[in-house]
């Protein structure tokens, strides 16, 4: 197969599931791991895809990320940067509190840590992920009877397994937490986006109910631009990214957002990146 038969099928995936991921397009493929990201590096530069750690994203003539990817996808990009930033955002927390936790891949990774860490209880997560959701009610008992109580917005399930729409708007609206700590798609020096406008809307309710705001993002997230703003950077009380981040990007954060902390990340294999 031709190079640009081989980019032609890589850009045809990207656009059909909203990205794709190397280690798949090897397989897929049946070319090695240099290859597929010599492809994506040129298919990058004629500005069609954006490239992320272990894959690349899709992207519309406007530059923007034209289509979310599903959760499954995300999962496997940037483990280690975001292992590293969830277990910094529990260190932001304190037993006692209410949390709203927003979807995504990193907020998932955040859950785990909390359902596993009794210390924290008594504790009120607010969310509207479902994989969030299940993996707090996984938690096993606390030895001193603190509580974790889960409460799951309803709402219109997308492709990231986020519950949004009116119903999980009315549902946020009605209450008030602590501490709201969010995922997002996209981060540039106009804020936090997503691709989904309503995503994008029951997002800005879960930063509306809350007292104070971190947003959890690694650092290929900076200069991907989604459709819809959730909230901007004067706005964010901190924002957890890790030692990736470029030198412009620091300098950008370090002036618009209340608190930056940059955590690097534990060596992981390259095919769990």
């Amino acid at each position: 197969m031709l190079a640009s038969q081989r980019q032609d099928r890589i850009l045809a995936e990207a656009r059909l599931h909203g990205a794709v991921r190397v280690a798949d397009l090897v397989q897929t493929l049946d070319v090695s791991d240099m290859t597929v990201r010599r492809d994506i590096a040129e298919l990058a530069r004629a500005g069609l895809v954006r490239r992320v750690h272990g894959g690349a994203l899709a992207i519309d003539p406007a530059g923007h990320s034209a289509v979310e990817p599903a959760f499954a996808t995300k999962q496997g990009w940037a483990t280690a940067e975001k292992t590293a930033i969830a277990r910094e955002a529990l260190t932001l927390l304190e037993p006692g509190q209410s949390l709203a936790l927003s979807a995504g891949t990193t907020t998932h990774l955040l859950a785990g840590l909390l359902a596993a860490d009794t210390a924290l209880r008594p504790l009120t997560v607010v969310t509207n992920s479902l994989h969030v959701a299940d993996a707090l009610h996984a938690a096993p008992p606390s030895r001193s009877g603190g509580t974790l109580e889960v409460i799951l917005t309803g709402g219109v399930r997308t492709p990231s397994d986020a519950l949004v729409g009116p119903v999980a708007d009315a549902a946020l609206a009605s209450l008030r937490v602590d501490h709201a700590l969010l995922g997002v798609h996209g981060l540039d020096a106009g804020g936090a986006t997503t691709p989904n406008v309503l995503e994008a809307a029951t997002d800005r309710a879960l930063v509306r109910c809350a007292a104070h705001v971190t947003v959890l993002a690694d650092h290929s997230k900076w200069g991907v631009a989604g459709l819809a703003r959730i909230v901007p950077l004067d706005d964010v009380d901190v924002l957890v990214t890790d030692t990736g981040l470029g030198a412009h990007a620091r300098a950008t954060l370090e002036t618009a957002v209340g608190e930056l902390r940059l955590v690097a990340p534990d060596p992981l294999p390259e095919e769990q990146r």
